[in-house]
């Protein structure tokens, strides 16, 4: 599948390893686009507002406006104060995890045992690059999941299954105030969600 460039001028692009944070500012009107280089690919993502990090993104808000779990083309990301932060204005996929999460060491050990207590996590990642900029655990809220798939069953059981991504695959997000955006490039290798095998991301900025 083709992707189309992005409109304007590149003023930021890199590739994230596989299984490394990413911390970076996008200033009002620039666009974010997200590209699962080999597919497959889970990128957890928080972003906060440069003016104030008080003012973080709400899945809670995000998911009662939309009425839907699911994040699609056109969803509009609020904000803990109900105001806009992001909106996806395109995406090669139909749609993307609100509610499944990031890996942590005390999940992963919960849910795939002891011996998996000290493999990096999403947690990790997120602390990692917050606290760069002076932010901790208190800070973190409930991410969304960029490509990962989480059915939610009739009987209301969440599932984490193979992603619904391939190679080249996009999301572009359009920035409606200045944000800081923080990325764990998802290290999980005990359910599909990476198919196994995590992979680089690239993260691109169009002003």
């Amino acid at each position: 599948m083709t992707t189309s460039p992005l409109p304007g001028t590149i003023r930021h692009d890199e590739i994230v390893p596989a299984r490394a944070p990413w911390m970076h500012r996008v200033a009002a009107g620039e666009t974010l686009r997200i590209v699962d280089i080999e597919g497959n690919q889970a990128v957890d993502f928080l972003m906060y507002a440069a003016a104030d990090d008080s003012e973080r993104y709400s899945a809670q808000d995000t998911i009662a406006a939309q009425r839907n779990l699911f994040l699609r083309d056109g969803a509009v990301l609020l904000s803990n104060e109900g105001r806009p932060m992001m909106t996806i204005t395109g995406t090669s996929v139909a749609y993307h995890d609100t509610i499944g999460g990031a890996c942590s060491c005390e999940s992963n050990t919960l849910r795939y045992g002891h011996h998996t207590k000290a493999q990096h996590s999403c947690v990790d990642n997120f602390l990692d690059a917050n606290i760069c900029a002076g932010r901790g655990k208190r800070d973190m809220v409930s991410n969304i999941n960029f490509f990962m798939n989480v059915p939610v069953e009739a009987d209301g059981t969440l599932g984490i299954v193979d992603g619904i991504s391939a190679p080249g695959l996009t999301v572009d997000l359009r920035a409606e105030m200045d944000v800081i955006v923080v990325v764990s490039n998802c290290p999980q290798v005990n359910n599909p969600c990476n198919g196994f095998n995590p992979t680089p991301v690239r993260m691109q900025v169009s002003a």
